[in-house]
């Protein structure tokens, strides 16, 4: 596993932070490889009953690395973003995330695939894709409209208007917001609550309460189709040339 993800596993639960704190846990390649690695591995392993999905302290993530976007967009390679999103769509394993902090892109699609999150009270959530010539992932584009209707999906995924952990709560796509320094504890608490109950009839219940994973799959990949088009648009070269000069 790359250090930049930290897995651990303790009474039933497999908790995959995600540790690179001064980069507000952007994700690069190898980290998007090493929580593939760890969303299978829980998968394969009976003693493992849930995921436990959190970040360093001060952020959630801040979506992919710009590095990243920028060598993808130059050199044509399919990245390994697609598998991590196609292993967080089939995970086996009930998944709880406790988010702090920012959550931006992927930090915020990837609750979507989430079965119970806790927030800290300050966590803002917010997907700017369309903001830097983008398009939505992670199957967002089929699930934010089922789960939060699609004037609140295109006001988040489109317009890329952030939302507080209130208004995620009001969504539908947070369970539980407490304050910063209880997230984690609250978090861990709801992954032993699940780890504890019939994991035969956890995984029958998931199978059925997620029985569109076919169609997940299948929009996971269209969007990765159009993602990679757009990246070498001349929208995007500009988004991403005014966003680095901004840093600046």
């Amino acid at each position: 596993m790359s250090d930049l993800v930290v897995v651990t596993d303790a009474d039933g639960i497999r908790t995959i932070r995600m540790n690179r704190p001064e980069k507000k846990n952007a994700l690069t390649q190898p980290m998007y490889a090493a929580m593939t690695a760890a969303l299978d591995g829980a998968g394969k392993s009976d003693a493992i009953r849930c995921v436990l999905i959190a970040g360093a302290p001060g952020a959630f993530s801040a979506g992919s690395d710009i590095g990243d976007f920028q060598k993808r967009a130059e050199t044509g390679l399919e990245p390994v973003t697609v598998d991590f999103l196609h292993a967080l769509a089939a995970s086996r394993k009930p998944l709880v995330a406790a988010v702090n902090g920012l959550a931006v892109g992927i930090g915020t699609t990837m609750m979507f695939h989430c079965d119970h999150v806790v927030a800290a009270a300050g966590a803002v959530f917010s997907t700017p894709f369309v903001k830097l010539g983008l398009i939505p992932e992670a199957a967002s584009s089929l699930l934010a409209p089922l789960l939060m209707g699609p004037a609140r999906a295109f006001s988040l995924l489109v317009m890329g208007r952030p939302l507080s952990a209130e208004e995620a709560k009001a969504a539908g796509i947070v369970n539980t917001v407490v304050e910063a320094e209880k997230v984690e504890t609250v978090a861990l608490e709801a992954a032993r609550e699940i780890a504890l109950l019939p994991p035969g009839a956890v995984a029958l219940s998931r199978q059925l309460l997620r029985g569109h994973l076919d169609a997940v799959a299948g929009r996971v990949d269209t969007e990765a189709m159009h993602f990679k088009e757009r990246l070498r648009s001349e929208e995007a070269r500009a988004a991403f040339a005014a966003f680095l000069t901004r840093k600046k």
